[in-house]
C-alpha cells in the first residue's frame, strides 16, 4: 500500500478500532492491535533509554554476538554513510547495543532514542521494525505511517531476526532504518544478509570451541579412564556423551541434553559446578578456558566404589593409567637433570613442589613420581585449586557431611583428600588457594586427620602430596599471600621443570613423537616435517610450552593435504612474525636487540579498570570503590571504551 493510504487506514483504526482494515497486511493490523491493547500512546516520541550501567552489563552479556557483529558493523560505517541509513544491532528483547552507519541518521536517531540503550520492543514504543521482527519471528520492513507512534513515522526501518545455528535461540535484531523519504527497497534484503553473516559467524566460532573443548577431553581422557565425560559448550549444548554416560545420568537422551543446557547454558560459569552437583551428586566439573573465557566445561562421571557402615561414602578408586619416567621425552641437559632429580625423589615420601611455566608438562612428572613411588599401587586424585570458585574449594578438598550447606548432597561426600588416601593428593595452581583455607590444608597435611565440613569426627587419611605452580611460592610468601609455614611443609624437596624454549632440539623429538600420535589417531600416514618447518619449530618462543607444540602439530596433522609439511600448514603464530627466540647456545649476535616496548599506559588503566569491573560482577559502585575512583569516573571510562574512544 502507498503511505497515503497507510496513513487513512492508521488513522481510521485509532478513531473506530476498525475491525477490519482493508488492504492492511494482516501482521501489520495484528502488530497496530497489539500496540493499543497495551495502551501505547500516539504521542509517544521517544523509547525508554537506559543509563551506562544498564548499557554496560546488557553489552557484556552479548559480547558474543557483538563480537562476531563486529566486522559487519565496521562495514556498515562506510558503506552506509552516504545512504543516509544506519544499523542498528539489538539484543533478544529489542535493546539496542550498538549502532554504525551515517553519523547524521545516527544522530538524528537520538530524537526517539533510536541509540545505545534504547529499548525497541513492541510492548513500550508500538509498532516497529525491531519489536515486530521480535513477535513474529521473521524478516520485517516497516515503513513511514506503518509505525504505531507518531513521531516514529519518519522512519523506514527493516530488521532481521538473528539466531544460533547450534539450538536456534534468538539472540537480537539486525535492523537497517534510515528517513522516510529515504526509503532503500534493498534495506530488507542487506538487514537479512547482515542476519545470515552474523549466524555463520556465531557458527564458526562455536565449531573453533567444540574442538578445543574435544582437545581438552582428548588431554583429560587418560587422567579419567574409568569415568564418563560429557563435553558440554557454554551454551550448554552437549558437544559429546558416550551412551555409558547418557546411561550413568539416569535420564532419557532428549532429556539428559535438556538437563545440561539449563545447568550450563542459563547459567553464570561460576554457578557450572554447583548446579551440576545437585543434579549429579558424583559429578566434577572442570572448566575449559580459551584467552581466560569459559567456553564450556567437561562434566566427569565418577562412579562410586560402593557404601561401608564408617561412612557416609566411601571414596571412590579410579584406574589411572602407569605413566613412567620412559613417557617424558627429551634428551638436552635441563631436561635430564629434571628427570634425574624426579627420579631420585620419588623412591621416599617427601612432599614435592614442582615449579614451572604453564604447559611444560607438570602434571605428566607427577604422575611419573607417583608411578615409581612407594604409593603407586593407591589412587592418584589431582584438583587444581584456581579451576574453582573460592567458596567451592573447602567442600571439594575436605569434604562435607550430610546438611552442612543448602544444597549439600543428602549422603554427605567425601572431599579430594579422603580420596587419596593410600596414594597421592596432586595439588594444582596451589599459589591460587584462599590464605584462610592454607591452615586447614596444614593442619591436615601434620596431623594426617581430615574433618568433613560440618562435621567434628576426624578421619585418618595417609597421603603423599604432590603440588604444581608456576608462581614463585617464595616471592608469594614474601608478600604475605601464601602461607609460610604450609609451603616448608609441601616443598620439602622442589623440582624445576624447564620451559620448551630452553630444551634446544626436544623440539624436534617432541614434535615428531606428538606427530606420530596425531597421525595413528587419524588413521594416516606420518608426514614429514620440511626442514624449514624444523627450523621454524626450533626457533618459535612456545609461550604455551609443551602443551602448545602438542596442539600446533595436532592441527597441522589434521589440516595437512599432503605427506610434507610444509611452511603454508604453519599456524599464524608461526608465520615468521612472531616472536623468536635464539636457540639454546647461539651467539648474541645470531639475534638483533629488540627495542624494548614502549608501556602503554590507556591499556594499562583500561585492562585494570576492565578487569575490576568483571571481578565485581559488574557492579559498577563497588568497582568504582575498589579502584578508588568516582562512579562518574568509571561510568566515563567505560563510555569511552565502548565506543572505541580514547579516554582522556
Amino acid at each position: 500500500m502507498e503511505q497515503n493510504a497507510i496513513r487513512a487506514a492508521w488513522e481510521r483504526f485509532l478513531s473506530d478500532g476498525a475491525p477490519e482494515l482493508a488492504g492492511v497486511p494482516r501482521p501489520l493490523a495484528a502488530s497496530w492491535e497489539r500496540s493499543r491493547a497495551g495502551g501505547i500512546g500516539i504521542e509517544r516520541a521517544q523509547a525508554p533509554l537506559a543509563a551506562e550501567p544498564e548499557i554496560y552489563r546488557r553489552r557484556s552479556a552479548n559480547a558474543a554476538l557483538l563480537n562476531v557483529a563486529r566486522p559487519a558493523l565496521e562495514r556498515s560505517g562506510l558503506f552506509l554513510a552516504d545512504a543516509s541509513s544506519m544499523m542498528i544491532l539489538s539484543d533478544a528483547s529489542g535493546f539496542i547495543i550498538e549502532t554504525a552507519g551515517d553519523p547524521r541518521v545516527v544522530d538524528h536517531g537520538r530524537r526517539n532514542h533510536l541509540e545505545t540503550g534504547g529499548r525497541w520492543d513492541e510492548g513500550v514504543i508500538g509498532t516497529n521494525a525491531i519489536g515486530t521482527a521480535l513477535i513474529d519471528g521473521r524478516p520485517t520492513e516497516i515503513r513511514g505511517a506503518e509505525h504505531f507512534c507518531e513521531d516514529v513515522q519518519r522512519w523506514t526501518c527493516a530488521a532481521t531476526p538473528v539466531r544460533h545455528p547450534l539450538d536456534h535461540q534468538l539472540l537480537g535484531i539486525v535492523d537497517i532504518s534510515g528517513p522516510v523519504d529515504h526509503f532503500n527497497p534493498q534495506s530488507l534484503a542487506l538487514a537479512v544478509a547482515i542476519g545470515q553473516e552474523i549466524e555463520a559467524g556465531l557458527y564458526r566460532t562455536a565449531k573453533l570451541e567444540h574442538e578445543l573443548l574435544l582437545r581438552s577431553f582428548v588431554s583429560k581422557r587418560s587422567i579419567w579412564l574409568s569415568e564418563e565425560i560429557l563435553v558440554v559448550d557454554r551454551r550448554g549444548f552437549l558437544v559429546h556423551a558416550a551412551d555409558s554416560a547418557r546411561r550413568q545420568s539416569d535420564a532419557a537422551p532428549e532429556r539428559l541434553a535438556e538437563e545440561v543446557r539449563h545447568l550450563i547454558g542459563a547459567a553464570e560459569h561460576e554457578a557450572w559446578e554447583e548446579n551440576c552437583r545437585h543434579r549429579f551428586p558424583n559429578a566434577s566439573v572442570e572448566i575449559v578456558r580459551s584467552d581466560g573465557e569459559a567456553i564450556g566445561c567437561l562434566i566427569v562421571m565418577h562412579r562410586s566404589r560402593g557404601r561401608s557402615s564408617a561412612s557416609v561414602e566411601s571414596p571412590r578408586e579410579a584406574v589411572e593409567p602407569e605413566i613412567g619416567f620412559d613417557r617424558i621425552l627429551g634428551s638436552s641437559a635441563p631436561m635430564r637433570e629434571a628427570r634425574e632429580r624426579a627420579r631420585k625423589l620419588a623412591a621416599n615420601s617427601l612432599p614435592i613442589l614442582i615449579e614451572g611455566e604453564t604447559g611444560v608438562g607438570k602434571e605428566l612428572f607427577a604422575r611419573a613420581i607417583r608411578s615409581a613411588s612407594p604409593a603407586a599401587s593407591g589412587p592418584f586424585v589431582p584438583l587444581n585449586c584456581g579451576g574453582m570458585p573460592r567458596d567451592l574449594i573447602a567442600s571439594e578438598l575436605f569434604g562435607y557431611t550430610k546438611g552442612a550447606f543448602t544444597g549439600a548432597d543428602e549422603k554427605g561426600r567425601p572431599g579430594r583428600i579422603e580420596q587419596a588416601d593410600g596414594g597421592v593428593l596432586c595439588l594444582d595452581e596451589i599459589g591460587e588457594m584462599p590464605l584462610d583455607l592454607q591452615s586447614y590444608l596444614l593442619r591436615v597435611l601434620e596431623d594426617g586427620v581430615v574433618y568433613r565440613v560440618g562435621d567434628h569426627v576426624g578421619r585418618r587419611v595417609s597421603i603423599r602430596i604432590l603440588s604444581m605452580t608456576n608462581r614463585d611460592l617464595a616471592a608469594e610468601v614474601e608478600a604475605g599471600r601464601f602461607r609460610r609455614d604450609l609451603y616448608y611443609r609441601i616443598a620439602a624437596a622442589r623440582i624445576r621443570i624447564p620451559s620448551l624454549r630452553e630444551r634446544g632440539e626436544d623440539v624436534v623429538t617432541l614434535a615428531g613423537g606428538f606427530a606420530q600420535a596425531a597421525a595413528a589417531r587419524q588413521g594416516r600416514p606420518v608426514p614429514v616435517f620440511a626442514p624449514e618447518v624444523l627450523e621454524r619449530l626450533r626457533h618459535y618462543s612456545w609461550p604455551g610450552n609443551v602443551r602448545e607444540l602438542r596442539n600446533v602439530v595436532d592441527a597441522m596433522i589434521a589440516l595437512a593435504d599432503g605427506d610434507v609439511i610444509g611452511l603454508d600448514d604453519l599456524p599464524p603464530e608461526l608465520d615468521g612474525h612472531a616472536p623468536l627466540v635464539p636457540r639454546p647456545g647461539a651467539a648474541a649476535t645470531d639475534f638483533p636487540d629488540a627495542p624494548a616496548p614502549a608501556v602503554d599506559l590507556k591499556a594499562t588503566e583500561r585492562a585494570a579498570i576492565l578487569a575490576q569491573v568483571e571481578a565485581c560482577g559488574g557492579n559498577l559502585t563497588e568497582a568504582a570503590r575498589r579502584l578508588g575512583i568516582a562512579r562518574s569516573t568509571l561510568y566515563l571510562r567505560l563510555n569511552g571504551y565502548r565506543g572505541g574512544g580514547t579516554v582522556r
